[in-house]
């Protein structure tokens, strides 16, 4: 007893240096109350090694979860540039449909023949343009039918090509690079051999 109240009276005393600052504790004031104490040291060990082993494949985990992100931002980032002009191409199809259909259209006299020349002119000019871009039609009059590439609108009769196979376009199909970016819409032969 007498000893606490030596130790309360040391803690009550002024700190010498002046300051505010609390003496530091006596050892018996600082214990720790923790799991280890009074258990076989082996065992600590052993639990401390598994809990290190734990933290390491957690890390190893998170690393390889990161990386794994990082790469497929690197991808998306890369597929991002490399098709970043699809929506552009797609709005100028109708466009090239369009002069496409002008074309299509039989007319007689010197107006029509100059005019004409002047649609085909701007036809070639916006197919040369937008090649450039990775924009390529599909070639699909005379192929099989290919419901991978062809929308099928309609079938005929005839005999004079094999079945399945693509009579007419209603509307060309093009790819963009190497993705379809538009089905070719087309009316396909029923009979045949």
């Amino acid at each position: 007893m007498a000893e606490d109240k030596a130790t309360t009276a040391l803690n009550q005393q002024p700190n010498p240096t002046g300051t505010d600052e609390v003496a530091p504790a006596s050892p018996e004031e600082t214990s720790v109350d923790s799991p280890e104490i009074g258990t076989d040291p082996s065992q600590a060990v052993s639990d401390l090694a598994s809990e290190k082993q734990e933290l390491q494949d957690k890390l190893l985990r998170i690393a390889a979860d990161f990386d794994n992100y990082k790469k497929r931002m690197i991808r998306e980032r890369e597929n991002s540039f490399k098709y970043a002009e699809e929506a552009l191409l797609k709005e100028l199809l109708p466009s090239i449909d369009n002069l496409e259909r002008a074309l299509a259209h039989d007319g007689d006299g010197d107006e029509t023949k100059a005019m004409r020349e002047g649609v085909d002119l701007t036809l070639k000019a916006l197919l040369t343009a937008t090649a450039k871009f990775g924009l390529t039609p599909i070639d699909s009059v005379g192929q099989p039918f290919d419901p991978n590439l062809h929308e099928a609108l309609a079938m005929e009769e005839n005999t004079d090509v094999p079945a399945q196979t693509v009579l007419r376009e209603f509307e060309k199909g093009y790819y963009y690079k190497d993705r379809l970016l538009r089905a070719a819409k087309v009316v396909v032969a029923k009979g045949g051999e």
